[in-house]
């Protein structure tokens, strides 16, 4: 650790040590050679900085090559990337006389065949998309009851129609005839849902149905948990659970396996008002979208395995229907009054943040029911004004940017209105 002696030991050429001077000069040149001299003999230089040596400018080019490559194909993958535009007006409008205001009733329902099943008052119509053809399938006698309930079944084979007066019915849309009548309720039948064979009706005198269609004696299991009229059913794309709203402000959550105990998995108080518009998510399978009503006017998700509100967004307005998009992230949400903002509209909202992607509505009063067509690429919103107004909300993106300019001329000739029969 003496550097001073360290210092004489290297650089004196007086011997220090008892030892053979031949040895220590044969020694200090070998050492000499070694430290001065590379390999091929050629003077070593120690610590000569030269600034970057031309592999290392090469290597830096590459880099620089490497990142522009990449930020070019990145830039057209961007222009090539469809561009998706929100429409500014309807694809079509067709006049719905007749179309009864009452916020608790389901009249639409747009079937795997393309046809849509809409009541109007004592009238029950059929609209052919790929035609548009109209057929009208019933029409109820007398001014005290009318269909408040219509339901596609999943292969639309069968179309249920609930009534007012408590009736539910089975149609064979293709032959136009009357199936079968199913017994149970003893109040307004305003929500219908199918699982298979199971068809799953609510009524207003508080109680759940499961009818089991195939059977001579079809009632398969009857729930009287709600409080109030229960207005919204919906089966989950499984199958294996059915969610429940009642306009006593509460949300069930059923099993299918022990529903005939009537023994619910979970019960949600959260909603202040009505729970009518419920939405199973299509890329979620335990993710339920609920809507309150006017006291409410919440848009809140839920865990339903565990039984817990993962989300909640207030829209300010009554929400009469919820349809998730299948394309894309993103939910829809029909509103009907409100105080402060969203009367009368539809507005989209994108999942999991809830931000708001844009509004669309021209409808001028209340929207009552939302549905969607089997390619899940447009949706519809029947209003109170008497109106079926069609958006081409959904779906894949548009083919480029370019079309936004499309888009926006198709939204403003759109106003076309044809009748519905």
């Amino acid at each position: 650790m003496d550097l001073d002696k360290a210092h004489t030991l290297l650089t004196s050429k007086t011997p220090q040590f008892n030892t053979s001077s031949n040895f220590n000069q044969a020694y200090r040149q070998k050492l000499i050679e070694n430290l001065s001299l590379d390999s091929q003999g050629r003077p070593f230089k120690i610590m000569v900085f030269r600034g970057s040596p031309k592999s290392s400018r090469k290597s830096i080019r590459f880099v620089d090559e490497l990142r522009q490559e990449v930020a070019a194909i990145f830039e057209k993958d961007c222009k090539q990337t469809p561009y998706r535009c929100i429409p500014k007006g309807e694809k079509r409008v067709l006049d719905a006389p007749r179309l009864r205001n009452d916020y608790y009733s389901n009249i639409m329902s747009w079937g795997i065949n393309n046809i849509l099943a809409v009541a109007l008052g004592p009238e029950l119509y059929l609209w052919n998309s790929e035609d548009q053809a109209v057929h009208k399938l019933l029409q109820v006698r007398g001014g005290n009851d009318w269909p408040t309930s219509v339901t596609w079944s999943e292969d639309a084979s069968t179309l249920a129609v609930g009534y007012m007066c408590s009736n539910l019915q089975l149609w064979d849309v293709e032959s136009s005839k009357l199936i079968r009548s199913l017994q149970g309720h003893s109040g307004r039948i305003a929500s219908t849902a199918w699982n298979g064979h199971i068809l799953t009706s609510g009524s207003r005198d508080k109680s759940i149905i499961n009818h089991d269609v195939r059977a001579a004696n079809s009632l398969a299991s009857c729930i009287k948990r709600h409080a109030d009229e229960v207005c919204g059913l919906k089966w989950s794309t499984e199958g294996n659970r059915l969610a429940s709203g009642g306009n006593e402000n509460l949300l069930y959550i059923w099993e299918a396996s022990k529903m005939s105990s009537s023994k619910f998995l979970h019960r949600l108080s959260d909603h202040c008002a009505a729970v009518k518009a419920l939405a199973w998510c299509p890329y979620q399978n335990n993710v339920l979208a609920s809507g309150g009503g006017l006291s409410d006017g919440c848009i809140k998700i839920w865990n339903t395995e565990k039984g817990i509100c993962i989300n909640n967004i207030e829209t300010k307005a009554q929400i009469c229907g919820l349809e998730w998009n299948r394309h894309h992230k993103e939910i829809l949400s029909g509103h009907g009054y409100s105080i402060r903002e969203n009367q009368n509209k539809l507005c989209l909202w994108r999942y999991p943040s809830m931000t708001k992607v844009g509004e669309l509505g021209n409808h001028k009063s209340r929207i009552i029911n939302l549905c969607q067509s089997p390619d899940g690429i447009t949706v519809i919103s029947a209003g109170a004004d008497e109106t079926l107004r069609f958006w081409d909300v959904f779906g894949p993106p548009t083919a480029g940017a370019g079309n936004s300019m499309v888009s926006d001329l198709q939204g403003l000739l759109s106003f076309r209105t044809s009748l519905l029969r």
